[in-house]
């Protein structure tokens, strides 16, 4: 843009994390309104319009850096309002599909908080930007314009209904239940193709009084992670320390495998999982909640990119793509996508022709990376539905299985592992010489027979004093 060119308005569907990432870019060009159904909080608490913010939520450093890319500092503010910054796979004690991770020195990181803390900080630096303005408790009803041009939004406000808001661009960022494909077929736009892979996971969430001590001593994140390819319901438990002393514990399990609201069942199924650790550990602690249970998690993907959108139009987050939640990556997806739009924008008018769709395709590749992470796991298990793996998705899925093997043992699989898991690389990095050289060469000769907590970590959560992890001489290199 020029100094000559007229002032630029865009709006944003929803003030999701997805939402406020996409006006911080567009606030660089452009005023921007955020459009939020709901009444969003002051500080860290509940979003109606966010039903599975009481689940854990593990921020990747892939998507902490594309949010410290957008908003320079935001980590320092989460850790200042209680978020906890975790070296992996230091801080975590964790037992994949092959076995049990040493704690090696750090490869990555991630922000341990709850989704009401982490959003609420994004919340506030965004809202404070002199760009934005957020217009709460009003619904967008449909998009204003033409199958070649969107021109604004139809919107119902608290005062209003029916009000027609002008904009250059409008982003749809309104999350699981968007109504994007719908609006742009009653304006004409047709064949947007959707995708959906379903395992039947439900998951269940409550969080515990952590031990005394336990957060000032660095208690590690604990996870047991099901195996795909064992023709059982998988099932999974993870205790992720969160702000103000807190554990928030989810449990998993795919169809006919699901855990349930009954507070009586939830230390039992942490107990039958793969491993009982999560379920020890839980042990005497006190409840600060109830269960809250969700289901409806099924991977969902809508192909906006592959279709003939109208000029002033693109669609980010959970909008675009839905995921397996267990394996933590629409935040990440979501910031990343954030930050490919705003590296166009540095060469692209907001409001040329063209630049929703080049938006589309730009934040494409981080999507697809997910889908294919998410979905190549979730279409094995038993009932699960969608589409089937592509021809020779087996030889991939046995390299990737040896690799996991490795990462057990193998300290440089370890970190290629973490560089892919955590979004600060594509899969394509699994195949680089230098990987597939160690790969070839993995074995579990060595690995962990045994959750890898220390004697101090044993103690201060009240396990019997133990002699540190089975099998291995040491937690970090």
């Amino acid at each position: 843009m020029t100094q000559s060119s007229p002032p630029r308005h865009a709006v944003v569907i929803g003030g999701s994390l997805a939402g406020l990432l996409a006006a911080a870019v567009l606030a660089e060009h452009a005023s921007v309104t955020v459009i939020e159904a709901d009444p969003l909080p002051q500080g860290p608490a509940p979003r109606r319009g966010l039903p599975q913010g009481r689940h854990t939520h593990l921020l990747w450093s892939g998507g902490a850096r594309a949010i410290e890319g957008i908003l320079p500092g935001i980590t320092a503010d989460w850790t200042a309002a209680g978020a906890i910054r975790r070296s992996l796979p230091t801080d975590l004690v964790t037992k994949t599909a092959k076995g049990w991770l040493p704690r090696y020195a750090e490869k990555q990181f991630n922000i341990s908080c709850s989704r009401d803390l982490l959003d609420s900080v994004v919340r506030t630096r965004v809202a404070a930007l002199e760009a934005v303005t957020v217009l709460q408790r009003s619904r967008v009803r449909a998009l204003e314009g033409t199958a070649d041009r969107v021109t604004g939004v139809l919107v119902d406000t608290p005062e209003e209904a029916g009000v027609r808001v002008a904009a250059d661009l409008v982003v749809d960022a309104s999350g699981r239940g968007s109504r994007a494909r719908t609006w742009l077929q009653e304006l004409g736009v047709d064949g947007i193709r959707q995708a959906e892979v379903d395992s039947g996971l439900v998951y269940a969430t409550r969080i515990f009084e952590a031990p005394a001590g336990a957060h000032e001593a660095g208690f590690p994140i604990v996870n047991v992670q099901s195996d795909p390819r064992d023709p059982v319901p998988g099932q999974t438990a993870t205790i992720v320390p969160i702000e103000n002393g807190r554990w928030q514990v989810t449990l998993s399990g795919t169809r006919g495998g699901q855990p349930t609201g009954d507070p009586e069942a939830f230390i039992p199924f942490a107990r039958g999982v793969r491993d009982p650790i999560v379920g020890e550990l839980l042990e005497g602690k006190k409840p600060l909640t109830d269960v809250a249970v969700t289901q409806g998690t099924a991977n969902r993907r809508v192909y906006f990119e592959k279709a003939e959108l109208p000029d002033g139009f693109f669609a980010i987050g959970d909008s675009v793509a839905t995921f397996n939640p267990l394996y933590g990556q629409g935040m990440t997806v979501a910031a990343r996508g954030a930050l490919a739009v705003r590296s166009l924008l540095a060469s692209k008018d907001p409001a040329g022709p063209g630049f929703g769709r080049a938006a589309q395709r730009a934040l494409a590749p981080q999507v697809a990376m997910a889908w294919d992470l998410a979905t190549s796991q979730d279409i094995l298990y038993p009932g699960a539905t969608g589409a089937r793996p592509r021809a020779g998705a087996g030889l991939l899925d046995a390299y990737v299985n040896r690799l996991t093997t490795g990462a057990t043992t193998h300290e440089p699989l370890t970190a290629a592992l973490f560089d892919v898991l955590t979004m600060n690389a594509s899969p394509t990095h699994w195949l680089r010489p230098s990987v597939v050289w160690h790969v070839l060469r993995a074995s579990d000769r060595g690995a962990l027979t045994g959750p890898p907590l220390t004697g101090a970590e044993r103690t201060v959560a009240g396990l019997d004093q133990g002699t540190g992890p089975v099998g291995a001489a040491d937690l970090t290199r």
